[in-house]
This record gives structure tokens, C-alpha cells and sequence, in this order.
């Protein structure tokens, strides 16, 4: 295995946020030479009684501190001066402490889903209701606040499945349109993919047809009408959804009252490249969509990385065999620093496809020994939140390349300071099928472990939801709770 760079040789990921920082809180620099010539024209300027256009006077002063002053904010919003007095930088600041405090305020309320199996994706549709996809290919709607489901009808293949096609390897990716009106998930075949409007969920179109050989296992919308989709077989189908022509054509219902949806073939249909003989080498694992590059982060399960632009089409640019002999188990693009997070079952790395010269290979900038065994993970702003093999999320901070800490209070007079262990999430046991225990050796008190599979943020209500089951394939059982 490749040797791994040790972080003590790693850029650091505030410099540019500092040294903005520190432009903006110094006066202008002289770029060249500091002669006499300056030294004169500021004689000159202060006998003839005017002054730099940098130069700040007291008044000048108290207005500027005003204007950063979450105190005076608050005091001109209350007597009715929205307009007059903005809070200068300090939102962003406000949100991202937010950001870093909401885990340790997080508490659980776990919520209830029967005998499904394992809960493989989800996505917030709204404020209360959660869609969730099982490994048993079940697809529902969860409202969080009353613990009502509705179940999803999965969309069919036009064709039956011959006798000897694969079983169904069930819901494994829910992906919602940046216009939050399509989305795409799986079928009832695991390989074809299925798209619904939005809000209704009317299914829209199924995309069966000269398409993937196995079970679809992430979704990327590179554009509002533009899908793409990822399976086990190795390739890669760009999907064109046109809501208006299918609607029209397909409208209405089938005489025994069945929704009629159309059947789409992909645009393109692209294979994973193989860059190593290691089994499962080109299985894609996570597909990502960086919108600011306009580019689709490919992974495969034995850590091939593979970069394409995403315009409508894919294009190929960057191939990489990232350094670990382990399978990679998921994948997230931290926008705020133009990272990919990269999980794998003892670590995760992070990557800068900015930097490195491309023909000789990717380095990950840093490299994480954690041992959590990370099954899910997401980024906003400057956190990474993972989800565990073992029913915990931890928290990762891309600034510091720390671990959120939990705090603790020596004296109750102090403020809470770090403890030095990380702070984590601990779910509570969800549903289990007792047989499914016996038969495979569980006895006793011995309770197997429960993964977290998926989990999703509403960051407007500070919600958090987390779905899962147990870690042992052959187990049945599922979890579902709501953290706020």
C-alpha cells in the first residue's frame, strides 16, 4: 500500500480565509519601493489639512464597530429599522456557530417503521415528511411529527424480469432535483430508475430500457431536467426528463386503474474505466455533482476515482486510484472548500483536486485513521457529519481537522471546555426479527451491531434525520429517528 502523507505536511485549509481576513483589517500596503516620495506626499497632505481616502476619523470608526455590533442590530430591528442597519458579516458567523453547536444540543426521538429492512436512503420533502427507500424495496413517506407512512407504489418494468435476473438489491439512492419538483430513485427492478413529481409524487417516467445490468446505487441531477446514475455493473446512464412532453403523452390511468408513466432509454451510457485488477474495481459506489465546476465525482467500491465534466453529457477528465487496499463506502463534496470527503471502513481522506499534478496519481490531503467504520456521510459548511457501522454519528471540522470534542464543566462556575473525546450520536436499538437471531448465532444479551446507512439535515429547523439497521446483512431489522 502507498505510503499516506502525514498531516503535519498539509496545507492549511483556513489560510486563505485568514489571510482575507487579515487584508481586510489592515490599511492598504505599499507594493514596491518605500522612498522618501511617500513619506513627502503625507507632509504634504497633512499641511494642506486633507487626508488619505483610507484614513478612518473617530466618527468613522464608531460607525463601522456599529455596524458589525449584534447589539445595536438588534436594537435598530426593534424599533422598526430593517433597512437602515445591516449586521455586517456577522450572519454567516452566527449560522456557521450554529453549525458547530447544533450536534451536542441534538436529542433522539426514535420513530417507528414496522417489519421493513434496513432503511438504505432518505431525503427531507418538506419541514415533516422524510422519503425513505429499504433494502427490502419499499418506498414510503414518513411524517416525522406524527409517525404516519404512506407508501410509494414502485414503478415496472415494461418487460418481466427473465428467471434468471438478480434479486432485488432494494432502494439504495433518493435524489431530489435543484428545483425540488422531480425525483429519482429506484424501482421495483433495482437496476431502472424512477422518477415522480413532485409535490404529488405521481410517478413521471421509468428508465428501463438499454440501461444498467445491476442494482442502481447513487443518483446525481447535474442539471434541473438532467439525471445520472451509477450501478454495480460499472456504468454510468445520463438520464433527459422532460416533465411537460411525458406528462401529455402519458397522462391519465390504465383501464384497471393503474398509473400510466413513460418507459425512457438513457442519453448516454458511459463505463466506469478499470484501473485495477482488485474485485468490484469498477462497481460504483457514490456519485457526486460539484455545481460551481460543473463536474461529476465518480467512486467505485475499491476507491477508483474518476472526475467528469458534467454538461449535459460526461465527459472524461481525471482518473485516480486512491492509495488504500480497503473498500470505499461512501462519498460527499464539501462545497465551502472544494473538498471530496472519502469514506472507507477504518478511515476517510480528504481530497483537493486542485492541487497534484494529475499524471502522477492523487494523494489524499488528509488522511484520518478513526476507526469508525463510516457508512454515510454529508457536508455543510465546515462539518462533516458520518454515520457509523456501530449506531453513532460523529463530527469532523475541515478547519481545524478535528473531531468536534465533547465538553465538559470541572467547576460550576466554568464554562463547558473540550474534553479531548469525540463527541458522538449514540442510536438506540431500532426493530429486529428475533428469528433472524437464532439462526444466525446471536444469543442471549449479545446485541448485533445497528448501522447508520443514511442520514439527512432539514438545517432550516435544525432537524436531523437518521435511518439504518442492523450491520449484518442476513439480519432483518431497520431504525428511524429524529434528532433535535
Amino acid at each position: 500500500m502507498s505510503d499516506v502523507p502525514s498531516t503535519s505536511h498539509q496545507p492549511d485549509l483556513n489560510s486563505g480565509v485568514r489571510d482575507s481576513n487579515t487584508r481586510s483589517s489592515m490599511g492598504p500596503q505599499q507594493v514596491g519601493d518605500s522612498g522618501r516620495g511617500d513619506a513627502s506626499l503625507g507632509q504634504a497632505q497633512a499641511a494642506s489639512g486633507s487626508r488619505s481616502p483610507h484614513t478612518l476619523l473617530p466618527q468613522e470608526h464608531k460607525e463601522r464597530a456599529e455596524r458589525r455590533s449584534l447589539v445595536r442590530y438588534l436594537q435598530c430591528r426593534s424599533v422598526g429599522a430593517p433597512g437602515r442597519f445591516r449586521l455586517q458579516g456577522v450572519e454567516h458567523q452566527l449560522h456557521s456557530r450554529a453549525v458547530s453547536m447544533l450536534p451536542e444540543l441534538l436529542t433522539e426521538r426514535r420513530l417507528g417503521l414496522g417489519t421493513v429492512d434496513k432503511v438504505f436512503a432518505s431525503q427531507w420533502l418538506d419541514a415533516s415528511q422524510v422519503v425513505c427507500g429499504t433494502k427490502c424495496s419499499t418506498l414510503f413517506v414518513l411524517n416525522v411529527k406524527t409517525g404516519h407512512i404512506m407508501p410509494i407504489p414502485l414503478m415496472q418494468d415494461r418487460r418481466v424480469r427473465r428467471a434468471h435476473a438478480l434479486p432485488p438489491s432494494g432502494i439504495c439512492a433518493i435524489e431530489l432535483n435543484p428545483s425540488e419538483t422531480l425525483l429519482a430513485t429506484g424501482g421495483e427492478n433495482s437496476s431502472s430508475l424512477a422518477v415522480y413529481q413532485l409535490p404529488e409524487l405521481d410517478p413521471l417516467c421509468l428508465g428501463d430500457r438499454r440501461s444498467h445490468r445491476d442494482a442502481i446505487t447513487s443518483i446525481a441531477w447535474i442539471g434541473d431536467n438532467v439525471a445520472v446514475s451509477g450501478s454495480w455493473d460499472g456504468t454510468l446512464a445520463v438520464w433527459e426528463v422532460d416533465p411537460d412532453r411525458m406528462s401529455s403523452s402519458h397522462a391519465g390511468r390504465s383501464e384497471q386503474r393503474l398509473p400510466v408513466y413513460a418507459h425512457i432509454s438513457p442519453r448516454a451510457l458511459e463505463v466506469f474505466p478499470a484501473g485495477s485488477h482488485y474485485p468490484g474495481h469498477t462497481r460504483v459506489r457514490a456519485l457526486v455533482f460539484n455545481r460551481k465546476r460543473q463536474e461529476l465525482g465518480a467512486l467505485s467500491l475499491s476507491g477508483c476515482f474518476q472526475l467528469w465534466k458534467a454538461q449535459g453529457t460526461l465527459t472524461r477528465l481525471k482518473f485516480h486510484r486512491l492509495p488504500f487496499d480497503e473498500a470505499s463506502t461512501c462519498m460527499t463534496y464539501c462545497d465551502d472548500f472544494s473538498l471530496y470527503a472519502v469514506g472507507f471502513q477504518s478511515h476517510i481522506s480528504l481530497l483537493d483536486l486542485r492541487q497534484g499534478n494529475p499524471s502522477i496519481g492523487m494523494q489524499p490531503m488528509c488522511y484520518l485513521q478513526c476507526g469508525i467504520d463510516v457508512r454515510s456521510m454529508s457536508a455543510h459548511q465546515h462539518i462533516i457529519t458520518m454515520g457509523t457501522g456501530h449506531g453513532r454519528l460523529f463530527f469532523f471540522d475541515i478547519r481545524t481537522r478535528r473531531f468536534l470534542e465533547e465538553r465538559s464543566v470541572n467547576s460550576p462556575d466554568a464554562f463547558p471546555e473540550p474534553s479531548g473525546r469525540k463527541l458522538r450520536l449514540t442510536c438506540t436499538k431500532g426493530w429486529i426479527n428475533q428469528d433472524d437471531l437464532w439462526a444466525n448465532g446471536f444469543r442471549g444479551n449479545e446485541d448485533p451491531p445497528y448501522a447508520v446507512y443514511t442520514h439527512c439535515y432539514n438545517w432550516p429547523e435544525m432537524k436531523l434525520f437518521v435511518g439504518g439497521g442492523p450491520l449484518p446483512l442476513e439480519l432483518r431489522g431497520n431504525y428511524a429517528g429524529i434528532w433535535t
